[in-house]
């Protein structure tokens, strides 16, 4: 059984295929964390050694000894004002101001399948999960929380979550909300997380965790471009291959906040949840908050496993519908072949050379709804311009459809600009602070998504169009952060949480109405890349920058948490508009071998060798989708550190292998460069499917492949093998 309870030690058990997590409710009623590991059996009991800790209280029930406090004993749910003085995954504050909650264990409950958490976003599972309930309260203020832990056993994930319920008589409110914690003993770590900003988002960081706190997180209202909702904790000399390695991924595409803290006796705490910034969230009696999900794994064999167990959850228990497994089209977007300066001929005409192309969908981006030529009015008003595009949406996309290609359109619904009619119809549904003029982000103010009705004229908008013609595909946009949180109908406090809430319901009822119609994120690209949305958008525009050598760095930072079928790439323009970086065609397209493929230019002017090259690509792609999409991935270098980039899919049978490398610069007399595929079936032999030659599995694991030098940089290369 994945949870097992002892009723003499009140010992909890939680086993997956390769891991087992373990805590106790101790004497005092205290939930203690005792491990996460490699599987095991039987009481994991002998990592705490009592000792007098000075100047660490002790609770009162411990009477004389000393021994026993909270600042040392390592917890599951560590609350404020209990004589912790490490970071608390829990504050709350009575109505008096007073602060502290002392949580003791009450109950528990084991129940078949995973748990759900009505209104947001969570991993779904099938029979095979179990749910673990564990509540614990606190009788001064009549608190209550339940721990909620889901195991899938198979996939090697453990998710956490928590409700916190005011079953008292009077008002409370909850200062600070975490919904995973993970206390360990001892160890040397490092922390990795992945950092950047807008155009360069999850870069890879490695440091070694030191005593004091590590903190990441968003207070932008939204999980942003600069640190990503995910961290691993890692044993220092932890490899892609060896060693051991945690990660919690958080399923919620808000303000976050993540830590890892090293306390004053060599113990790290990790520690995940909501964004403490503007966050003060009221409970009358009755009423209850619950926390997002996090989504822990834990691996004993490297980053790649741990990669590997994250990459299938993603996939397979947090992506939903019909787009969850099939491939997905090839995409020609408008915008880097002409943003906004269009017509409909021009329109038709690109979508023509697309199609001659290969290319299987096209997309409209900005520019097509009333008064929209550049990006300083109109939003909030989605009425399509018939006048620019010289017919009605209808026709339009008959006129695409005819061609062969189905249609894909840009919006961004959550968004409204001062000039439009509908600022000037409901200013009080935006979200400023009355008497100050608000800060602009792309000339732009933000919907106030708390509000009911803010979320109806936001689906319909979004549903009439899909009404009016057979768009298969919404490009949904979001191009500011939050500043003002401000709410003339919501709680100020509550507004950031509840605007997430209003998000996930907008997008569930599209998905739920429109089955039929996929659905990419996109926050300015990457600043909004979570678990959280692609619960309902499949794919995420990985970055708006499409430069071939930033996206290696964006790329490999990003496959440690989420999976290709995720990763919006595309090819395109060169120059690049982002760097004004020159790269060949070859060395863009093997970049963006890396999940959701399309291009990003203007097919009409391309010349007759750039169009053979790109027909050979897309047909090429077109074979190779599925394992791109679905196969196991593997970090062959480290890019930060190594003179190449290289990564390699695996089908699952192993039948199938795609290895891609890019070397980026070359130089005088270059030493010998080799990649070394991984995953490949030990005592077999691959054939080059290029040029015939075969190789002994294990021997290709060994030595690798060299890499040749023509002249230039950015030199690319593929390699596909199949097994013999």
């Amino acid at each position: 059984m994945p949870v097992l309870f002892d009723d003499e030690t009140r010992t909890f058990t939680l086993n997956t295929k390769n891991s087992t997590y373990q805590m106790q409710a101790d004497s005092f009623g205290y939930l203690l964390h005792l491990y996460f590991g490699q599987r095991t059996s039987g009481l994991v009991d002998w990592g705490i050694v009592p000792a007098d800790r000075g100047f660490s209280g002790s609770p009162y029930d411990a009477g004389d000894d000393r021994t026993y406090s909270l600042d040392y004993m390592p917890q599951e749910y560590p609350s404020q004002g209990t004589g912790d003085f490490r970071s608390p995954s829990l504050i709350v504050r009575d109505k008096n101001g007073t602060c502290g909650a002392d949580l003791r264990y009450s109950g528990h409950e084991v129940l078949p399948g995973k748990y759900t958490l009505p209104g947001l976003p969570a991993v779904y599972s099938g029979d095979e999960s179990e749910t673990l309930i564990i509540t614990l309260k606190n009788q001064r203020l009549g608190l209550s929380v339940k721990l909620l832990y889901g195991v899938l056993p198979d996939k090697d994930i453990i998710t956490r979550s928590a409700i916190v319920q005011n079953e008292g008589n009077k008002n409370i409110t909850v200062h600070k909300l975490g919904s995973s914690c993970l206390d360990f003993m001892h160890g040397r770590f490092d922390l990795i997380t992945f950092y950047g900003r807008h155009a360069m988002e999850r870069i890879f960081d490695r440091q070694e965790v030191h005593h004091g706190s590590h903190i990441i997180g968003s207070r932008r209202g939204m999980s942003s471009h600069q640190y990503n909702p995910f961290m691993i904790l890692a044993d220092h000399d932890a490899t892609e291959t060896s060693g051991r390695c945690w990660a919690m991924q958080f399923v919620y595409s808000g303000g976050f906040e993540a830590e890892a803290e090293l306390s004053q006796y060599g113990q790290t705490r990790m520690i995940m949840g909501l964004s403490q910034e503007k966050f003060a969230y009221g409970l009358a009696p009755g009423e209850e908050i619950t926390a997002p999900e996090v989504i822990m794994t834990f691996s004993n064999n490297g980053l790649e496993q741990l990669s590997h167990n994250l990459h299938a959850c993603i996939r397979e228990n947090i992506c939903r519908g019909k787009f969850r497994d099939i491939s997905r089209p090839v995409v020609l977007n408008s915008w880097e072949a002409f943003m906004m300066d269009f017509d409909g001929k021009k329109i038709l005409d690109t979508a023509e050379s697309a199609a001659s192309l290969g290319a299987e969908m096209f997309v409209l981006d900005d520019g097509w709804f009333l008064n929209r030529n550049d990006d300083y009015r109109a939003l909030g008003d989605w009425t399509p311009d018939t006048q620019k595009l010289g017919c009605s949406l209808d026709t339009l996309v008959k006129g695409i459809n005819a061609l062969g290609l189905k249609f894909g359109l840009w919006v961004e619904p959550e968004m409204i600009s001062e000039d439009s009619n509908l600022y000037r119809e409901h200013p009080d549904w935006a979200m400023i602070i009355p008497g100050e003029k608000p800060v602009l982000g792309r000339s732009q103010l933000v919907l106030d998504l708390s509000r009911k009705e803010v979320r109806e004229y936001i689906y319909h908008s979004v549903s009439s169009l899909l009404e009016q013609a057979n768009i298969e595909y919404l490009k949904w946009d979001y191009n500011r952060s939050i500043n003002e949180v401000y709410s003339h109908a919501t709680s100020n406090s509550k507004v950031l949480y509840d605007y997430m809430l209003g998000l996930y319901d907008v997008l569930e009822r599209l998905n739920t109405n429109y089955p039929n119609v996929l659905i990419e994120g996109c926050a300015g690209g990457g600043g909004r890349f979570d678990a959280g949305m692609l619960h309902y958008t499949p794919q995420i525009w990985c970055s708006d920058n499409t430069d071939a050598l930033d996206r290696l760095y964006i790329h490999y930072g990003t496959s440690f948490g989420y999976p290709a079928s995720s990763i919006g790439a595309h090819v395109s323009v060169c120059p690049n508009q982002q760097t004004g970086r020159i790269t060949p065609l070859k060395a863009r397209y093997t970049a963006s071998m890396t999940g959701a493929f399309g291009y990003e230019l203007d097919p009409r002017i391309l010349t007759q060798e750039e169009r053979e090259e790109i027909i050979a690509q897309i047909r090429q792609y077109k074979q190779d989708r599925e394992i791109i999409a679905s196969g196991k991935y593997y970090r062959l270098s480290n890019p930060h550190e190594e003179a190449f980039c290289a990564w390699e899919y695996v089908s699952h049978d192993g039948v199938d292998v795609i290895v891609n490398a890019v070397v980026p610069q070359n130089h005088g007399n270059m030493p010998p460069l080799y990649v070394v595929p991984r995953g490949l079936t030990p005592g077999t032999v691959y054939q080059d499917t290029q040029t015939g030659k075969l190789y002994p599995a294990d021997a290709l694991m060994c030595e690798g492949l060299p890499l040749k030098f023509p002249t230039g940089d950015y030199y690319s290369y593929t390699f596909r093998f199949r097994r013999t």
